[in-house]
């Protein structure tokens, strides 16, 4: 039952993000409207943040798959479906910086591989991921960078080769870079990947082959929240 309410979120968030895109065209390309409101409230409300998560359609269903996780833990989350890391980092003012979180979730990049937004760059989607980390480290928020989920095609651009590749590229730079800068790496591909070699995800835990069922994004939660509180006691 659940995987069938998550099925039909995204079936909305399909016609919803066609209507975003449309009005980001108008707006605003990254989204800067699209939490205003609600930034609004928590930047008069004075209230202290403690994490907030920037990313795509994996996070922004996270919300509604399973509300009680960002209600129970005080997180903020600050996805938008279809986005890409120059979208991501565009907005990252606003949806993190001036929220004064003690830490972010970075997660993005798997829309870049898809050209969301134009025909993949890896040096240029790494270099959007590390500008909003630099970015958050000059504003004291503890960064966590967290790995792309397992993929190997996208129903949406077929045509589109060798995913599972560029996704374990991009996932051992991150990490790298994140070793060597002090960043924390958030690895959630070998928590969720199935251990046939396939580089996917199982039946039970993906809805598409790239997003998550109700049962992946529990595993995510069991993954993340150990480590964003870790880092809110230093």
């Amino acid at each position: 039952m659940k995987s069938i309410r998550l099925i039909l979120v995204a079936s909305l968030l399909i016609i919803m993000t066609s209507n975003v895109k449309a009005q980001y065209l108008h707006e605003s390309w990254a989204g800067l409207n699209f939490y205003a409101k609600e930034n609004a409230e928590y930047r008069a409300d004075k209230k202290p943040v403690k994490a907030v998560f920037i990313g795509n359609s994996i996070t922004q269903m996270w919300k509604y798959a399973r509300p009680d996780f960002w209600k129970d833990n005080d997180y903020v989350c600050r996805g938008i479906s279809g986005q890409t890391t120059p979208q991501m980092l565009s907005r990252f003012r606003p949806d993190v910086v001036e929220l004064y979180p003690q830490v972010v979730v970075i997660h993005g990049g798997i829309n870049d591989i898809a050209w969301n937004t134009g025909a993949y760059d890896f040096e240029y989607t790494l270099g959007c991921i590390k500008s909003m980390a630099e970015i958050a480290r000059a504003n004291g928020i503890q960064v966590v960078i967290a790995s792309m989920l397992p993929s190997t095609e996208f129903p949406w651009r077929k045509e589109i080769t060798g995913v599972a590749a560029k996704v374990a590229q991009l996932n051992g730079a991150m990490k790298e870079y994140c070793q060597k800068e002090g960043f924390t790496y958030l690895d959630y591909f070998s928590a969720l990947v199935l251990n046939d070699g396939s580089q996917s995800m199982s039946k039970e835990l993906t809805t598409d082959g790239v997003h998550v069922t109700p049962a992946g994004y529990e595993i995510m939660e069991k993954t993340v929240i150990p480590v964003v509180e870790k880092l809110l006691k230093k």
